[in-house]
């Protein structure tokens, strides 16, 4: 009978973690649809433009490596994509 009991336990103890990765899951993922639904379209096609110049001048060398990928992580956070 205990070791039921604590299997038991356990296995209640796993259904309330995945609940709890599932909830914060989709809390992420409901952040995200509304940060995307309020961003405009002419932000959008600002941001486009300035990833595209960004991109243009690290081609060029004109700007360093470490300033590339902090604008370009600000500019695709902007946009809400993503980035590791």
């Amino acid at each position: 009978m205990a070791r039921n009991r604590g299997e038991a336990v356990a296995k209640r103890a796993r259904e309330q973690a995945r609940q709890a990765r599932r909830e914060t899951k989709q809390a992420k993922r409901e952040a995200r649809s509304n940060d995307t639904a309020t961003l405009s379209a002419t932000s959008e096609t600002a941001l486009l433009n300035e990833f595209a110049q960004l991109s243009a001048e690290y081609e060029a060398d004109a700007i360093s490596h470490d300033r590339y990928t902090s604008e370009r992580s600000r500019i695709l956070t902007e946009l809400g994509i993503e980035t590791d």
